[in-house]
């Protein structure tokens, strides 16, 4: 059986890994066998944190929300109960644009969900 010599093979594989750690510091960036483990970290740091990042725009999203709704008298889950009251189907991330790019928009829809939630409580009374 003939000899295999694994040289450009092994030379591809470890240049593939170097280059993915390009920037890291020190032999994380110049040494196979810790720039190989850096990267396989560097690669499940990223894929948590695509999920994570949209679990902290929502987070944002809902900051922003309660306290524009706050300054204008009405908490932010009156203000999502009543929007719902109302049959507003408006995404939260829309509501926050409005709340910080369009205040005058945001607290017209404050007062419609404050007059829906009133409507509801005493239907409910």
């Amino acid at each position: 059986m003939a000899r295999v010599k694994r040289g450009v093979t092994q030379h591809a594989r470890h240049k593939r890994i170097l280059e993915l750690a390009k920037g890291f510091h020190s032999g994380r960036s110049r040494l196979h066998k810790t720039a190989n483990e850096a990267v396989l970290h560097s690669l499940d740091y990223q894929y948590r944190d695509r999920r994570n990042k949209k679990r902290d725009f929502h987070r944002l999203w809902i900051i922003r929300i309660n306290a524009a709704a706050r300054l204008n008298g009405l908490s932010y889950s009156r203000l999502m109960a009543g929007l719902k009251a109302a049959g507003v189907e408006i995404n939260r991330k829309m509501l926050a644009e409005m709340a910080v790019s369009d205040a005058g928009a945001f607290t017209n829809l404050v007062a419609l969900a404050r007059e829906k939630s009133q409507a509801s409580e005493v239907a409910t009374a």
